[in-house]
């Protein structure tokens, strides 16, 4: 049918919390997600440094590769005392003081940079790009962006990434601390997903 979409739908990531996250969000269309590297697909190199341009790199490489409809997002910390970083460099945060990746030492590195800094705020941004193949010139893109501030320590044990360190006043706890539903529906990803999923409803189906 012209215009249908493929059932699947590559997600242009390897991080099993983003494809649980994701998953559960775009459930309400029918499709299923699968993780690039299911299908043998390298991660695309992401040189940009913005959100959008970098995930729309992750999607296009994702669906040049596999042929179906690729969805990719690129998410990071804003720390407004940092101007803004990390940024696009988010997962790699670690890295930048002498720690390998990952989430554990992020936060590390993170509340060790900021032991000294009053101005807390911050903001997780999601940016989500979807694409129904590598030459769509009509790329769907959705944002989401949460505020808060960061904890002097981690608190909760749910979610990944800044999760245990990003306080939402909102709700007044951490994101970590939140039932899955409750972070799924308020968090950047969360915020960004339901605009995607108004968006392949209207524009996919």
């Amino acid at each position: 049918m012209p215009g249908a979409v493929n059932l699947t739908i590559v997600l242009a990531s390897n991080n099993p919390g983003k494809l649980d996250e994701l998953q559960a969000m775009l459930r309400p269309l029918g499709r299923t997600l699968v993780r690039q590297s299911e299908l043998g697909i390298p991660e695309a190199p992401e040189p940009h440094r913005t959100f959008v341009e970098n995930a729309l790199a992750k999607a296009r490489h994702a669906a040049l590769l596999s042929g179906l409809p690729a969805l990719a997002d690129d998410a990071g910390l804003c720390v407004d005392a940092f101007g803004g970083q990390p940024g696009v460099d988010t997962a790699y945060y670690a890295t930048r003081f002498g720690y390998p990746k990952g989430d554990d030492n992020n936060v590390l590195a993170l509340l060790e940079q900021m032991r000294n800094v009053e101005n807390r705020r911050a903001a997780l941004v999601s940016t989500l790009v979807a694409l129904r193949s590598a030459e769509d010139p009509e790329p769907l893109i959705a944002v989401g962006r949460v505020e808060g501030e960061i904890t002097r320590v981690p608190i909760g044990n749910n979610g990944f990434g800044f999760d245990p360190v990003m306080w939402v006043a909102e709700f007044g706890q951490t994101f970590a601390q939140m039932p899955v539903e409750l972070k799924n529906a308020h968090s950047h990803r969360g915020r960004a997903a339901r605009l995607m999923l108004q968006l392949m409803r209207e524009r996919w189906s």
